[in-house]
């Protein structure tokens, strides 16, 4: 994917290894933290990929598929399948104002039609709108027995789903539980779990809430056999957390080699997005901005939308972002693709292990 060596280019310019590694996140406050939050004091400064901008000055060249420039990684983390109280009560809310009557009669009677039939198994609905553009995407599913709110579901519950989802050709990959970033036994756990009802193998994760310990995340994911992970990012900031948006080969200052495990890093995510905005329009011209950014560096934008945004009636503008954000990047002639499909093609002239 790339035409030189990432850490060799970057070691030669200190403040950018430094962002690069990582390095300010290897003293957490507390040794079992962590991190999902942006600590220093300057947000803007992550908003641009500028350890890509620096390699792209370098001569790093990316290539795509059909000499496409630059690539939209989609994904949506699956963290219900069934609408908690405070869902049902906005939406019911929303469509008795608006007389959207069907779809207030769906919000308060999809439990007596049968679980099948809740608002949040909208998976096809989420595959066609990206079919539209020739795009796909990867779900990542929870299977952990603890959650810090309340338990979420069963994964064998939704096995005709996932082997939809994963016939038509999008990816499934594990949404890793909240205590898990950094519990070995768990990921194997919560991987075998995912796999049994899926019948193959699972490549990708994303952990719950973005939590990630550097660099103990990574090597205990390419332990318990993943392939790439998808959760560097903030829940509270847009942007590049160690300014990269091109898929990379993490590096440990402990041990002073690369982790066998791709990182593609998390840069726009929904709530993120309309946390820093005040109005629709903010919200668009922010996300242009950014893929206007990693088009510019033949990166890799990677977007998460939770599926229930695309049935809550509350946040249909979330929606309308999304379906704007695919149709600006299909615009751009944009390879529109999943997380295992990213991964795939950046091994392609490299050494990653066990490539499908």
């Amino acid at each position: 994917m790339a035409t030189l060596n990432i850490p060799d280019t970057l070691s030669k310019h200190p403040r950018m290894w430094d962002l690069y590694t990582l390095k300010h996140e290897y003293v957490p406050p507390r040794e079992d933290v962590c991190r999902s939050i942006y600590v220093p004091k300057d947000r803007k400064q992550i908003l641009r990929p500028v350890a890509s901008s620096y390699l792209a000055h370098s001569g790093l060249k990316a290539e795509y598929p059909d000499g496409k420039k630059f690539a939209v990684m989609l994904s949506h983390d699956i963290d219900d399948v069934y609408p908690p109280l405070s869902h049902t009560l906005l939406s019911s809310v929303y469509h008795a104002k608006n007389l959207r009557l069907g779809k207030l009669r769906r919000e308060l009677l999809w439990k007596v039609s049968g679980r099948h039939t809740s608002p949040y198994r909208n998976f096809k609905e989420i595959m066609e709108i990206e079919r539209q553009y020739d795009a796909k995407s990867s779900f990542y599913f929870m299977t952990a027995d603890r959650d810090i709110k309340r338990h979420r579901y069963d994964i064998e519950e939704l096995e005709s789903d996932l082997g939809y989802i994963s016939d038509s050709g999008w990816e499934v990959g594990l949404h890793g539980g909240f205590y898990t970033c950094a519990d070995l036994g768990e990921m194997k756990k919560e991987k075998a779990r995912l796999e049994k009802v899926l019948g193959k193998q699972v490549v990708g994760y994303r952990n719950h809430y973005l939590r990630f310990r550097v660099p103990v995340t990574w090597e205990l994911l390419a332990e318990a056999g993943f392939k790439y992970d998808t959760t560097l990012g903030y829940n509270d900031v847009l942007g590049c957390r160690n300014g990269m948006c091109h898929p990379f080969k993490p590096f440990s200052l402990k041990t002073g080699k690369e982790i066998d495990l791709v990182e593609i890093p998390l840069i726009i995510m929904d709530g993120t997005l309309f946390g820093a905005s005040e109005s629709f329009s903010e919200a668009w011209e922010l996300a242009k901005r950014i893929i206007d950014d990693v088009e510019r560096y033949n990166g890799v934008v990677t977007v998460l939308w939770h599926n229930n945004v695309f049935s809550s009636a509350f946040r249909e503008t979330w929606k309308k972002i999304y379906i704007n954000i695919l149709k600006y990047s299909s615009g751009k002639n944009a390879w529109i693709t999943s997380g295992e499909e990213i991964w795939k093609w950046s091994c392609r002239n490299d050494h990653c292990t066990d490539r499908q």
